[in-house]
């Protein structure tokens, strides 16, 4: 029953189900737990920050598309790359994307404890990556696992943002993307403009206590004030 509340007496947010009826619906406890704990779906491993709906509209699987992002403000359309990687390579892999940033960056670390629906952005700005990677590393459980933190690394010189969204994938902003493509291609991740990520689909969050005790430390060890 522990992973049970882990996913439900803990969870903050859920997916939007289909067609307004959640596939978790009138399920027993025991099926409940046993698909809340599957976390290889083939070669791919999720992170214990999210899972997919009971009836897997969405597979889990590693891959990238591109896309855009239209800002209604300026008009202006950025290109996205939107990627998933499984658990054992994500944290390098992400640590990797952040190069083409440069070597001084800006910071958003988001939250949704506390939030159900909603997020709270906090902004550092100007940290030298090599102090910024080495509090990801030691943040890891943190980054991968809580379902209501998610990170953006930005430089607005360039500019260009690369973030691991609360659903623990990774989005890429700019107007030229190759660099990133390049670093997802080393690790094997395939170009796929049909993958499906598990946000497009019903889904649930975890989080716990301890990872919000931990959101706390990572925003002292980063500099970051909630005002």
């Amino acid at each position: 029953m522990g992973f049970l509340k882990r996913f439900f007496k803990n969870t903050y947010r859920d997916g939007e189900p289909k067609q307004g009826q959640s596939s978790f619906e009138n399920l027993s406890e025991d099926q409940l737990e046993t698909h809340l704990k599957i976390a290889r779906y083939g070669k791919f491993m999720l992170t214990d920050a999210v899972r997919p709906s009971y009836d897997l509209q969405v597979v889990p699987l590693a891959g990238y598309r591109h896309d855009f992002y239209h800002d209604k403000e300026s008009g202006i359309k950025i290109p996205v790359i939107m990627a998933a990687a499984s658990r054992e390579i994500l944290l390098d892999l992400y640590l990797d994307l952040l190069e083409p940033l440069g070597h001084e960056v800006d910071v958003v670390l988001e939250t949704s404890h506390d939030r159900r629906g909603s997020h709270h952005d906090l902004y550092r700005e100007d940290i030298d990556m090599p102090v910024l990677k080495s509090a990801l590393y030691d943040f890891e459980d943190l980054l991968l696992g809580d379902g209501c933190t998610g990170m953006a690394v930005l430089n607005p010189d360039i500019p260009m943002e690369v973030q691991l969204d609360e659903h623990k994938l990774l989005i890429m902003y700019g107007q030229e993307l190759v660099d990133f493509e390049d670093i997802l291609d080393d690790y094997g991740l395939i170009c796929n403009e049909e993958i499906k990520f598990i946000t497009e689909a019903e889904h649930v969050h975890s989080s716990t206590e301890e990872f919000v005790r931990q959101f706390d430390q990572i925003k002292y060890r980063l500099g970051i004030d909630d005002e």
